[in-house]
Formats: structure tokens, sequence, C-alpha cells
């Protein structure tokens, strides 16, 4: 695996990383958006979700072990049946989406969420709901690199504190981000080219110290500050992307 990313890529990587990994520490998503959206303005889509996927697998992995004793392990069991049918059906067909597509499904993943009405929002704790949480999830990570948003749908109507439900999601997106390592690191087979052990081994390092210093903030939040500013954040960020990808589109 040659290095051929920059020094002053690295250092603009290594800056992303730590705050993208400090916001998702707290709202449990957010982060993973805006640091897929940077990684595409530096990267090709492989070695750009090779990069994320590794980060963002230190970053929930660490999450989910400093809120271990939060995790709701029926919902992730049930949740990696979904996971593995997805990646099944993505292994058969090889896609590999072009940059205006990823910046597009970016935009669209949180109003997709948003506009899903109370009555009909599926729930990870009912019967199906982790198992199609699982699948959504998964499809979407391969499609764009990013799930957080469309995972708080299955979450954010379960009996569930804030904590279990950034500790659940972190363990939930830990199995989704390792699949999508294999899929375009091992199955598409380009994800490594533009990458470097260096590069790989600074974003873990700076991911777990950035969802360490967010601890302290995630407690000193109430449930309503946090899922008001969740939504906010996500939307917000959406609305860029969705415009960026259109733009690309027409520029294309």
């Amino acid at each position: 695996m040659g290095q051929v990313v920059s020094i002053g890529a690295i250092l603009l990587i290594s800056v992303i990383v730590l705050a993208t990994s400090f916001l998702s520490g707290i709202f449990g998503m957010a982060g993973g958006m805006i640091y897929m959206g940077a990684l595409l303005l530096l990267l090709p889509v492989p070695a750009a979700m090779v990069l994320h996927g590794v980060t963002q697998t230190a970053s929930n992995g660490w999450r989910a072990y400093l809120w271990r004793g939060y995790v709701a392990w029926p919902i992730l069991l049930r949740y990696l049946i979904g996971s593995a049918i997805a990646f099944a059906a993505f292994s058969l067909v090889r896609f590999v989406p072009d940059p205006p597509l990823v910046l597009v499904v970016l935009g669209l993943t949180p109003f997709l969420a948003w506009m899903v009405p109370d009555w009909a929002a599926p729930r990870a704790d009912r019967i199906g709901g982790a198992e199609l949480c699982g699948f959504i999830g998964t499809s979407f990570q391969l499609l764009s690199g990013v799930s957080g948003p469309l995972l708080d749908v299955f979450f954010v109507r379960c009996p569930l504190d804030r904590r279990a439900v950034v500790a659940t999601k972190a363990a939930c997106q830990v199995a989704t981000h390792l699949l999508k390592l294999v899929y375009f690191g091992r199955i598409i087979g380009e994800g490594g080219s533009e990458l470097g052990w260096p590069v790989l081994a600074i974003s873990v390092v700076l991911a777990m110290a950035g969802t360490s210093l967010s601890r302290a903030m995630l407690e000193r939040l109430t449930d309503i500050q946090f899922r008001s500013w969740t939504q906010r954040i996500v939307l917000g960020v959406g609305a860029v992307y969705l415009l960026q990808g259109i733009a690309a589109f027409a520029a294309g």
C-alpha cells in the first residue's frame, strides 16, 4: 500500500477526524456525515470509503466500549442479521457509487429520516425492526458511507435514554463500517491504493481521542437537548451535501 496522500492532506484529515469524532461522540452521528463529505474532496470514492470506515470503526468502537454498560445487546444481534443480508446483496453486484451520487445520498439521508411520520416509523426494539434497520443501514453505508440519521429513525422512539441510544447505535455502526471496509477494501479491491499506514494509524488514534473528549459533553446534555441539536445539525449538513450533489450532477 503506497502512501500518496500529501503531508498537507494528512494534517487536514487529522484535524477533521478529531473534530468530527468529538461531534459524533456527543450526538452519535453528524460527525460521520461531515467527515465523509470532506474525504470526497481529497480522495477517490473507494479510498474515501476505506479511510472513513477505519476511522469510524475506531470512533464507534471506542464509543461503544466507553458506554458498554448501556448497549442493548438483543437489538445489536438482530441488527447483524439485516446487515449480513445487505452485504451479501451488494457483494453480488459490486456497485461503486460516483462522488455526485454519494453526495446526493448523503444529503437525502437525514431528510428521509426526518420525513417519516411517527405512526409509520419503525422501532428497533420491535419485531423485525432491528433486522430492517441493519439492512437499510448497511445499504446506505455502502452507497454513501453514512447511515446514522436513518438509524436514528429506528432508535429515537425506543424507550432508551440518550446513553443507551449512543451506545447501541455505536455498536451497530461498528458492524456496518467493518462490512464497508471488507466491501471496498477487498471485494472492490481499490480502497487502499491512495492510503498509507501512517494515515490510517493517525486517524484511529485521533478518532479515539475525539470520542473520549466528548463524553463529558454528552453527560451535560439533557435528552431533549440531545434530540433537538441532533436534528438541527444533520438537516443542516444534509442540505449542504444535497445542493453540492445536485450541482455536481448538473455540471457533469
